[in-house]
């Protein structure tokens, strides 16, 4: 069997098999957005992503001061959906020989700018050639009330901040050849997909409140996280067609909006459910932020997509998977 036989999926979930350990301190492990380790009465989120030449980005399409923010960026997303605050970070950058100085340094301008704006340290790391750009982060924070992906429960409310689409959108204008600056309308779609932007603030707010039950970010997209919040809490949910938040300006370039808002990726919004007894928690903090409330956690296993004619249908997750057929390049 060769790897992309299974999906990323079925590999982690091997993985987690061979690695199930118990560890004092260790308080979360492999399977959610970070890990969670706790020493004396602080406890450490740790968590790790990989960017890859031709597979997450193409060097002559991503600006290389955009890619450094964004390179940092998603790990700190994950921090956000774990309600933490992100504290340090390392970094391991594989480059070919013949990388020229002035795409490193725009690069590293990038890093420095994420670290500066959401006050992250770059504490070390390691560099080596190789044969694509390879960029390994790993960021370090702390929390206090860690938000899992496994408290959902039937009755829970389901949140999504912001729009939804935005950065798959983008991602098919870069396809094009559409650069930024080209036209204003789709530069909104542009940013989202090169300077993604992580909640970290509406993470440790909802943390601070004991608002969420559950919570995930949107990198893979809605369809497949909210799958993973299902799966991880034992639990089914209703999405109600007609609340899923995008963009006016969607629809000047798409005519099935839903399908790129539903399976879509990397648009780092935070997805969460909430008791409706906390209802109102939430209702203060959408004073703050774009919040909207597009469903509801039910019992069984299945997801349904409800339209406003009150028709449901059965959910078909397709967002990212690495090694499935549609990740291939």
């Amino acid at each position: 069997m060769k790897i992309n036989d299974i999906t990323e999926k079925a590999l982690i979930r091997e993985i987690k098999k061979e690695f199930l350990t118990s560890k004092p301190g260790l308080m979360l492990g492999i399977g959610d957005d970070a890990a969670v380790i706790k020493t004396g009465k602080k406890s450490f989120i740790l968590t790790k992503d990989l960017l890859l030449e031709k597979t997450h980005f193409y060097r002559d399409r991503h600006p290389p001061f955009f890619l450094g923010r964004k390179s940092l960026n998603v790990n700190l997303s994950d921090i956000a959906a774990m309600g933490g605050c992100p504290l340090y970070s390392l970094l391991g950058l594989g480059l070919p020989g013949k990388t020229s100085t002035e795409w490193v340094e725009e690069f590293m301008a990038g890093i420095k700018s994420a670290c500066e704006e959401f006050d992250v340290v770059l504490a070390g790391g390691d560099i080596c050639q190789a044969e694509v750009i390879s960029i390994s982060v790993t960021v370090i924070g702390e929390g206090k009330h860690i938000i899992k992906r496994s408290g959902a429960k039937p009755g829970d409310l389901i949140y999504v901040s912001g729009n939804l689409g935005d950065s798959a959108q983008g991602l098919q204008l870069v396809k094009k050849g559409i650069q930024l600056g080209e036209d204003k309308e789709k530069d909104i779609f542009l940013k989202a997909f090169f300077n993604p932007y992580p909640q970290v603030v509406l993470g440790k707010a909802i943390s601070k409140n004991k608002t969420a039950s559950s919570m995930i970010d949107v990198s893979d997209g809605l369809s497949v996280d909210l799958n993973h919040i299902c799966e991880e809490s034992g639990v089914g949910a209703e999405i109600f067609v007609d609340r899923i938040p995008f963009s006016k300006e969607m629809k000047l370039f798409q005519d099935d909006v839903m399908e790129i808002c539903m399976h879509g990726g990397e648009d780092y919004n935070l997805l969460f459910t909430v008791p409706k007894h906390k209802k109102y928690r939430i209702d203060s903090l959408t004073k703050e932020y774009q919040l909207s409330e597009i469903g509801k956690i039910t019992t069984g296993k299945n997801i349904y997509l409800v339209r406003k004619d009150g028709h449901k249908e059965k959910l078909d997750i397709k967002g990212y998977q690495h090694f499935s057929k549609s990740s291939e390049q």
